[in-house]
């Protein structure tokens, strides 16, 4: 089976109206019971979400100029990753449509990972 990686960009973490502490907890349980079923079918190689998406740092440029956090709008964020197996692009895309992020806007991007050969 291919690997494949989706990278999560808004969505709850990064929504225009913060989620009160309960609609955060209603949408965290979502995002586990999405994330179990992908593992309960096999399917999941490994996830992980990102602290505050504005937390971190941008090296820019042949210089490596550091500015602080990744400055951008926030539906632009990148919020967290994860890596499924599928026997195709098309099947990865399916696979990402109960994604919770929709929800609140967010998107998916599903890519293509090329497995490089080990050392």
């Amino acid at each position: 089976m291919a690997k494949f990686m989706y990278v999560f960009r808004g969505g709850g973490y990064a929504a225009k109206e913060p989620l009160s502490p309960t609609e955060l907890q209603q949408h965290l349980a979502k995002w586990n019971a999405w994330i179990n079923s992908l593992l309960a079918a096999g399917r999941l190689a490994g996830a992980h979400a990102l602290e505050h998406p504005a937390t971190g740092k941008t090296l820019l440029g042949r210089d490596r100029i550091v500015s602080d956090g990744p400055y951008a709008e926030s539906k632009d964020l990148v919020t967290g990753a994860m890596i499924v197996e599928a026997e195709s692009l098309a099947e990865a895309t399916e696979l990402a449509r109960d994604c919770p992020i929709f929800e609140h806007d967010g998107s998916v991007e599903v890519r293509p990972v090329v497995v490089l050969p080990t050392l």
